[in-house]
């Protein structure tokens, strides 16, 4: 994964594939958390809820509305 597979900075609907992608590249070092959350006009808290999220249920965890935990 590379730069350029983020999704555009002026992305405003949040499908699970391209929330994942943020997560990955903030993760893989592609991004920083700070970056990613001025680019994608994010808070931290929602970002790190996208983390907790698909690290406790995989990319399904990122679905903007899902079961009980």
């Amino acid at each position: 994964m590379t730069v350029h597979d983020l999704p555009p900075s002026n992305t405003r609907r949040w499908v699970i594939r391209r929330k994942a992608k943020v997560v990955a590249g903030v993760l893989g070092g592609l991004i920083t958390l700070n970056e990613a959350c001025r680019r994608y006009d994010l808070s931290i808290d929602e970002f790190i809820s996208w983390q907790r999220q698909f690290d406790k249920h995989g990319i399904n965890g990122l679905r903007a509305t899902r079961g009980k935990d």
